[in-house]
C-alpha cells in the first residue's frame, strides 16, 4: 500500500515509518521537524528512512491546510498514520496555543483531507492522559474521560471526537490509538527513560516525582508498532449493536473505534529506575519531589479490545525493553 505517516521525524513516527517500509509499503513522510527537543535525534532517525527505497520526505506542518491537501492530492495514499503533534503534558501548562495549532488545527487538516481525497483508514495518535482524574484501573476504553488534566489530554480527547464526526458524516473509518509511556531506543529527550539515562550517565540528580511512586504501563516501542500495523490492516468497521440508549463509547454505528495499546502491566518509576542503574552500571542520585501539576499517580491499560480486535499482545519484559534501550543509548550517545 501507499501510506502518509505524520510525524515521521518522530520516536513512533520514524520506527512506524521504518516497518512500513520493511514489509513493502511506500511510505510518504511528513514532519515539520521543529525544536520541541533535538533537531540532531529527529534529523538522524530522518536520514535511516531516506536511505531506504520507498520513502518520501515532506517537510510541511499539519497546520498548513494548503500544504497538507496538496500532499494528498499529489501523492493519493491509501491510508493514513497521523502521529504528529505537539507533545508533553508538562509543556502545555506553559505553551497552550502550541498544542491547538497542531494537535487540533492540523488534524482538522488531516480529517478534511482524509475526507476530500478519499483516504480508506485513518489511524491517529490518541493518549492515556484523556482518562485523566479517573481512578478506576485499569483503565477500559468505556471509561468516562470527561475530566482531563492538562491542554495536552483535552487536545487529545478532542481529536477522538472529531474523528467520530468525521465517520459519522462522511464514513470515513478512523481508529484512535490510546497510547502509554511508550520507550525504547530512539526515543525521546523530553521523557523520563532519556532524561534519567542522560543524568544517570553523567552523575547528575534525577527528579523523581510523586516520590517514585508514580505507576507506568511502559510500553515498548515494538510492541506498540506491531500494534499499530496489525490496527492499520483492519480498518474501522460499524457496530452493529451500537445504541443510542446505551452507547458504547468506544464504538459507533459509524467506521469509528478507540483502542488502548499498551503492556498491560505496569511497573513502579523506582523499578524502572532500577533497571536503568543496573545498565548503565550507576547508582541515580535521586531528587524526591510532589506530582506535578496536570500529572496522573498511574496508567495502566486493559488491551482486551485491541487484542480482540486485531490479535495485539504485546512481547517485551520490563527487563527486556530497559536493556535493549540502555544498549542504544550506550551506542548513539558513545557512552562507555
Amino acid at each position: 500500500m501507499k501510506i502518509l505517516v505524520t510525524g515521521t521525524a518522530g520516536f513512533i513516527g520514524a520506527a512506524v515509518a521504518q516497518q512500513l517500509l520493511a514489509r513493502g509499503d511506500e511510505v510518504i513522510g511528513i514532519d515539520n521537524l521543529n525544536d520541541y527537543y533535538d533537531v540532531q535525534l529527529k534529523q538522524a532517525r530522518l536520514d535511516l528512512l531516506n536511505a531506504q527505497t520507498g520513502f518520501t520526505d515532506v517537510r510541511i506542518g499539519l497546520e498548513d491546510k494548503t500544504a497538507v491537501d496538496q500532499v494528498l492530492k499529489t501523492y493519493q495514499p491509501n491510508r493514513v498514520i497521523n502521529l504528529a503533534a505537539q507533545a508533553g503534558v508538562r509543556y502545555s501548562l506553559s505553551n497552550p496555543q502550541a498544542y491547538v495549532d497542531s494537535n487540533i488545527t492540523g488534524f482538522l487538516n488531516i480529517l478534511e483531507a482524509c475526507r476530500n481525497f478519499g483516504t480508506e483508514h485513518l489511524v491517529y495518535a490518541s493518549s492515556s492522559s484523556v482518562y485523566g482524574a479517573n481512578t478506576h484501573m485499569p483503565f477500559a476504553e468505556g471509561d468516562n474521560v470527561d475530566h482531563p488534566l492538562s491542554l495536552y489530554a483535552a487536545t487529545k480527547k478532542s481529536n477522538e471526537l472529531m474523528a467520530h464526526t468525521y465517520s459519522h458524516l462522511f464514513r470515513i473509518p478512523t481508529t484512535g490509538l490510546r497510547f502509554f509511556t511508550v520507550y525504547g531506543p530512539w526515543g525521546r529527550p523530553d521523557m523520563a527513560p532519556m532524561l534519567f539515562a542522560h543524568k544517570i550517565a553523567r552523575g547528575e540528580p534525577i527528579d523523581v516525582f510523586n516520590h517514585g511512586h508514580h505507576r507506568r504501563d511502559f510500553t515498548y516501542i515494538d510492541d506498540i508498532v506491531a500494534g499499530i500495523l496489525h490496527t492499520l490492516d483492519n480498518p474501522a468497521q460499524p457496530d452493529n449493536g451500537w445504541t443510542g440508549e446505551h452507547p458504547n463509547p468506544a464504538s459507533s454505528s459509524a467506521p469509528y473505534r478507540i483502542y488502548n495499546i499498551g503492556s498491560n502491566n505496569p511497573v513502579e518509576l523506582m523499578r524502572f529506575i532500577e533497571l536503568m542503574e543496573q545498565g548503565l552500571g550507576k547508582t541515580a542520585v535521586k531528587h524526591f519531589l510532589p506530582m506535578q501539576p496536570g500529572d496522573v499517580p498511574d496508567t495502566y491499560a486493559s488491551v482486551d479490545s485491541l487484542t480482540e480486535a486485531v490479535g495485539y499482545q504485546p512481547q517485551t519484559s520490563i527487563e527486556e525493553g530497559v536493556a535493549r534501550f540502555i544498549e542504544w543509548y550506550r551506542a548513539y550517545y558513545a557512552i562507555r
